[in-house]
């Protein structure tokens, strides 16, 4: 073994950029030959330097208000997506001129339109005209795709540090289709499929799984009793930033100026007695209704990521730095990875079924590594998942909501401390898919490497086996 771990040495020694014959004993390669529980694609484990590392820095979302309903009935969409985005540079002291890119995910508005809204709202936010804006859709995992994206453009070296965002107004822009659809669906039944409700394809699951009325219900209650514990807590203060907007009084038409800091969709009181009254919306005989679905609401979240290395004074040369940004080690988190998979459009609800192994495989990981995870609406271990509540407490702006996710779990793992290592975020998406992104707090890589201590392992990999 250890002749093979030399000779591995040895080769690596020769991919690096500054290799010179005399290099050979330099132990402090930025690559270096290990044993590996991860598969051959991790044999070369980084070391401590972790420099290509991207990095989340902070992460924060508005309060997420009922569609038209709600504290943002009034409240233009680049309005809310601007306080998220100067946050950022706020909290941070980030130079805004140094930002790459700003990819905000969002999907019910026109294309067109809402990317000149954000790109409006990025000069409402502080942002020079250097700063590029683009939009992003992947239906309800948009702004999780945002910030995928971003970390993959500085993974590739496009730019250093970038904002993936969400954003979305269903009072605005509610659901529906625009124009006629094409006959040709009705030769191919997957086809047909992507234009399934969203409460269809919920049917399909519970009826296919054998989810009941009463086990939906029960999960509903759950989700606003863990929504309503963490608001009173104050849970929620550190990612949320407060907006100020205007309501406007229908009858009256009065202007009503406001200050909204909580999410207003959360019923505390919420029953299963209570939710048992509603009837199904979808079917005649279902079991999906509006007390157990997830909310349509109005929202934005933020996200800035960066090369690690930019954050670190002493070992590059980059204008500024974290620790100049008030950012303490344990509020920076590891992007690890991202997955998004297609599955059957009539049961897409079941997306994060498939994304969730693939992210986490991805990342060199098993599902027992994860501690933390927040999908858009599921409750199955309570320990682990959603733990301040889900969708149907908290609510479902559809582009932002994956921003709103990232904000909340990494700001829960930073309040579990240490133990709280590995995270998840994911979601299902319309027309059959899942997405999934994993996490990891900054201040636990390892020292020696970004994968599991090997205890036994007789082979250099396990596909050598």
């Amino acid at each position: 073994m250890e002749k093979a771990v030399e000779r591995q040495r040895v080769l690596l020694q020769h991919l690096r950029p500054s290799f010179t014959s005399s290099s050979l004993e330099d132990i402090e390669s930025s690559i270096s030959a290990s044993i590996c529980s991860a598969g051959d694609n991790s044999a070369y484990h980084r070391s401590t330097v972790f420099g290509d590392d991207v990095v989340i820095v902070a992460a924060y979302r508005t309060p997420l208000c009922k569609s038209k309903r709600g504290g943002f009935k009034d409240t233009y969409p680049d309005d809310l997506l601007a306080p998220v985005l100067r946050a950022l540079i706020e909290k941070t002291n980030v130079n805004p001129s140094e930002v790459g890119d700003i990819v905000v995910g969002t999907v019910l508005a026109p294309g067109s339109q809402r990317a000149s809204e954000c790109r409006m709202a990025a000069f409402y936010a502080g942002f020079p005209e250097t700063v590029p804006v683009r939009t992003v859709n992947r239906q309800c995992s948009s702004g999780l795709q945002a910030v995928a994206d971003v970390a993959a453009a500085i993974k590739a070296g496009f730019y250093d540090i970038g904002i993936g965002a969400g954003l979305e107004s269903m009072t605005v822009n509610p659901m529906a289709w625009e124009g006629s659809v094409n006959p040709r669906v009705k030769t191919m039944a997957q086809a047909q499929d992507c234009l399934l409700p969203m409460g269809i394809t919920s049917e399909n699951v519970a009826h296919r799984y054998g989810v009941t009325r009463q086990e939906q219900d029960q999960a509903a209650v759950e989700s606003h009793k863990k929504a309503a514990a963490a608001t009173a807590s104050g849970k929620f203060k550190d990612e949320i930033i407060p907006v100020k907007t205007k309501i406007v009084d229908p009858k009256s038409g009065d202007e009503k100026e406001v200050t909204i800091s909580v999410d207003d969709g959360i019923r505390p009181n919420t029953s299963v007695a209570e939710l048992g009254k509603l009837k199904p919306v979808f079917k005649k005989d279902g079991s999906t209704t509006a007390g157990n679905s997830s909310q349509v609401s109005d929202g934005a979240g933020a996200v800035l990521l960066m090369k690690r290395s930019c954050g670190n004074a002493e070992r590059t040369s980059h204008p500024w730095s974290i620790q100049m940004h008030k950012v303490s080690s344990d509020s920076v988190f590891t992007y690890k990875s991202f997955a998004a998979v297609g599955v059957d459009p009539a049961i897409m609800g079941v997306g994060p079924a498939v994304a969730i192994p693939a992210a986490v495989k991805s990342a060199g990981l098993e599902l027992g590594d994860i501690d933390l995870f927040e999908i858009n609406e599921l409750e199955l271990d309570p320990e682990k998942i959603n733990v301040n509540g889900g969708a149907m407490a908290i609510g479902h702006p559809l582009g932002a909501t994956g921003a709103r996710c990232v904000a909340t779990l990494l700001h829960e793992m930073k309040r579990r401390g240490k133990d709280c290592r590995f995270g998840v975020v994911s979601m299902c998406i319309g027309t059959g898919m899942g997405a999934a992104g994993v996490f990891e707090r900054g201040d636990s890589c390892d020292e020696l490497c970004n994968v599991r201590k090997v205890e036994t392992q007789n082979f250099l990999s396990k596909d050598a086996r």
